[in-house]
């Protein structure tokens, strides 16, 4: 079974940093033809990631909380906290209001089946790869793992 490290992109990797702008960072997912990139502070921590998605949902309308009354109460379908993080990326001029915090990482010794699996089950296009310090050194999208299903062709 392949590994993530025998199909990851592991040169040349795009990162955004928090401070950058979202439209500077759609300008970069565009330009490089990639769904997503990780965000890295300072330091070289991931501290997110941002991928198409996230800025697709800024031209979504504002989402009305959804409730319903029992005895003239009224109680949530919702949390306020996520109608808080819907506002945030609706009006994000940032990739730090932007991005996907705490983003789920994989080790290059992940199968990739199990990959496959992640990014069906959560619905993840693009996962950052990390050592055991944690720090980012590839990445894989759903396109390297199309790549391993098609036979090898030379030119």
């Amino acid at each position: 079974m392949p590994k993530v490290r025998d199909i990851m992109t592991s040169a040349n990797l795009i990162t955004l940093t928090p401070e950058m702008g979202v439209i500077e960072a759609a300008k970069v997912l565009m330009d490089h033809h990639i769904n997503g990139a990780p965000v890295l502070d300072s330091e070289g921590t991931i501290v997110g990631i941002l991928c198409r998605e996230d800025l697709i949902s800024q031209q979504k309308k504002i989402p009305l909380p959804s409730f319903f009354v029992v005895l003239d109460g009224i109680i949530p379908l919702s949390s306020p906290r996520h109608l808080e993080k819907e506002m945030e990326k609706i009006a994000a001029t940032t990739v730090e209001h932007a991005m996907t915090r705490n983003p789920l990482t994989v080790k290059e010794d992940t199968d990739v089946e199990e990959i496959a699996h992640i990014m069906v089950d959560k619905k993840i296009h693009t996962i950052p790869v990390t050592d055991d310090d944690g720090c980012l050194v590839g990445i894989i999208g759903k396109e390297d793992i199309l790549k391993i299903l098609l036979p090898d062709q030379e030119s």
